[in-house]
């Protein structure tokens, strides 16, 4: 395989990094998710957060070119969601109290397991602890918990995150310490 190389999302990626979390969603959270929490995930919570591109703190994964995974970090309050999941302002976080945090990580399902997500979040780790953070968040969908823990997360608290339409979508917030 190729070399993984990530550069700094654009608003111009915005449209296919959208196409992206959905083929990331439907192909790799069959075995976790049923097919209306995945379906209202999309709707609902998974998407590009575009405060996260402002702030130049998410990232695309290539290949060669194509675009294979994305994620990213925040020195904002929110831990999960993409713009249709907000509602208010995002608060800066302060990193010497604050855990940032780990964000809208996805990977298209067919480059899954060959070290996207492992690459993208060691990229985010080394840009969250130059910031002067300590520590780092996220909320794991259930496929992600796997990945997390084999790099250092620990889990802190189940949550059953409820959508607009009554389904509940499991996630796990998880921490680690840098």
């Amino acid at each position: 395989m190729s070399a993984i190389a990530t550069r700094l999302a654009t608003f111009n990626d915005i449209p296919e990094l959208q196409e992206l979390i959905a083929l990331s969603v439907r192909g790799l959270s069959a075995n976790y998710y049923n097919q209306q929490q995945i379906e209202s995930a999309i709707k609902y919570i998974f998407g590009v957060d575009t405060q996260l591109v402002i702030d130049g703190t998410y990232y695309v994964a290539e290949i060669d070119g194509i675009t294979v995974g994305c994620g990213g970090w925040s020195k904002r309050n929110t831990l999960y969601g993409g713009d249709q999941h907000k509602e208010i302002e995002d608060p800066l976080l302060d990193p010497e109290h604050d855990a940032a945090r780990i964000r809208a990580f996805f990977v298209h399902p067919d480059y899954a397991r060959r070290g996207i997500g492992s690459y993208i979040m060691k990229v985010c780790e080394t840009a969250a602890q130059s910031n002067g953070f300590k520590s780092l968040q996220l909320g794991a969908t259930l496929p992600g918990v796997p990945l997390y823990e084999a790099m250092g997360y620990k889990a802190m608290e189940n949550i059953d995150q409820p959508m607009p339409d009554g389904v509940i979508l499991p996630l796990v917030k998880m921490f680690k310490v840098l």
